[in-house]
């Protein structure tokens, strides 16, 4: 079970938690929404539980929970990516997956095609998570309990950090496989150690993303930019470089924390967790001069 910390400042259960800062307060706001066990009840998959947790970003709210401490903002999900996927618009919807007539307009995009989009149709290729079709009544159920709530935990986040400093900076939080598999746009390939994304430099200003790439590579890391990760949903609807938003998305390799097989810390865990939090302080210093 993911869980949450004993004293978060505001719980939806089962939806999100969200942990304030406990230093001076700056304008920046990290959010998990991917490392989530906690299966709801409605959900009823015919996979393993093997095979979910391949989707699950496990351990990295865990990961990046000294952002308080620095002062900024944490906000993590407690719902699975495969039962409904944050980091989707709400109508990058698979309509091959509904029964009956969805009511709103879709826009499916690129991961849609490969099973991938709000509503998961494969968790691995091949591997479709249901034997049946969900009823809209059960999509809209998702979005109206779990993906729009998130959404507003993050944009309320963002929002007053921006109203209070002119400025908001955003870090939106994620592993990756080792390997790319047969649902990726780099199947087979290696991964670098860290990828960031900023949409191809359209969700925060360059400074913001070079600074994160260089506090990590003086660390060893490697880090690759917008390669084979882009960016998406959170990132792209919750910035506005030209009004003072930036929003950029790492995503870790799993191999540096995590045994792949079991889903359990490694012996690298700790090594990583002192670097994030390093990284962490790295990005706070940043924003503090940012907002003078």
């Amino acid at each position: 079970m993911s869980g949450h910390p004993s004293d978060p400042d505001h719980l939806i259960p089962g939806v999100l938690w969200r942990r304030d800062p406990v230093a001076a307060a700056i304008p920046l706001v990290v959010d998990s929404p991917h490392n989530s066990t906690d299966w709801p009840a409605d959900f009823d998959p015919i996979v393993s539980e093997a095979e979910l947790m391949t989707s699950v970003d496990r351990f990295v709210d865990a990961l990046f929970d000294h952002a308080p401490s620095v002062g900024a903002t944490l906000i993590a999900a407690q719902f699975p990516r495969a039962y409904i996927d944050p980091n989707r618009a709400e109508d990058d919807l698979d309509l091959a997956l509904i029964d009956g007539d969805w009511p709103l307009p879709v826009n499916p995009g690129e991961k849609t095609e490969y099973g991938m989009g709000v509503v998961r149709r494969y968790i691995l290729k091949g591997r479709p998570i249901y034997d049946r079709k969900l009823t809209v009544a059960e999509v809209m159920h998702r979005l109206e309990t779990y993906h729009r709530p998130y959404h507003a935990a993050v944009a309320a986040a963002i929002d007053a950090a921006h109203a209070r400093f002119g400025q908001a900076f955003h870090i939106d939080c994620h592993s990756m496989k080792p390997i790319g598999n047969a649902m990726n746009v780099d199947t087979g390939a290696a991964r670098p150690d860290m990828v960031l994304s900023d949409r191809e430099g359209t969700t925060c200003d360059a400074v913001f993303i070079e600074t994160a790439a260089g506090l990590l590579r003086d660390m060893g890391y490697r880090v690759s930019i917008n390669h084979p990760y882009k960016g998406a949903e959170l990132v792209a609807r919750h910035s506005d470089p030209a009004a003072g938003r930036h929003s950029l998305q790492i995503e870790l390799n799993r191999a540096l924390y995590m045994d792949i097989e079991s889903f359990e810390k490694s012996a690298g865990y700790d090594a990583l967790k002192a670097d994030l939090d390093g990284f962490l302080e790295g990005m706070a210093g940043f924003v503090r001069e940012r907002v003078g």
